[in-house]
């Protein structure tokens, strides 16, 4: 307990006797999805988690993206999510939080009707959907999410 006034007690832990998150970190990759645009991998595994990242409509075949509407580049991105996650040793029924960019807020109507499609489950994950924003290759849509995977 810190009682006002005195200093809080601080104990060096050795590296040998911590629980240290950062050993358990795993990138994950598939050529099922587009690589990486950037810095950073698909996804990232750790302590059970799979943190997805944002993906655009792009069809990994040829490096463009799926079509000119939100619709089917949400489709898209929801896909390349799937093969990432299938890749972590995890399916689209453990995710337990998404995000959504969206350029146009308009479109949010026809990318919620992609979405329903592929999270069918009783229980949907946490969502938040942001629009007016900037988005790379001047897609559409981005798509992100985070998901709780079985112990293997």
């Amino acid at each position: 307990m810190h009682t006002r006034g005195a200093k809080p007690e601080h104990r060096f832990t050795p590296a040998s006797e911590r629980n240290i998150m950062y050993e358990n970190l795993q990138a994950v990759a598939t050529t099922e999805a587009p690589s990486a645009l950037g810095a950073y991998s698909q996804a990232v595994k750790a302590n059970g988690f799979v943190f997805v990242s944002g993906q655009l409509g792009i069809d990994p075949s040829t490096g463009d993206l799926d079509g000119v509407t939100a619709a089917s580049q949400a489709a898209r991105a929801l896909k390349n999510i799937k093969a990432i996650l299938d890749a972590a040793g995890c399916g689209i029924e453990h995710v337990c939080r998404a995000t959504i960019y969206l350029r146009n807020v308009e479109d949010f109507k026809e990318v919620d009707t992609e979405y329903a499609k592929v999270f069918t489950g009783t229980v949907k994950p946490a969502r938040v959907a942001f629009g007016n924003n900037m988005i790379p290759k001047g897609a559409l849509v981005e798509i992100d999410v985070i998901a709780v995977c079985p112990q293997n």
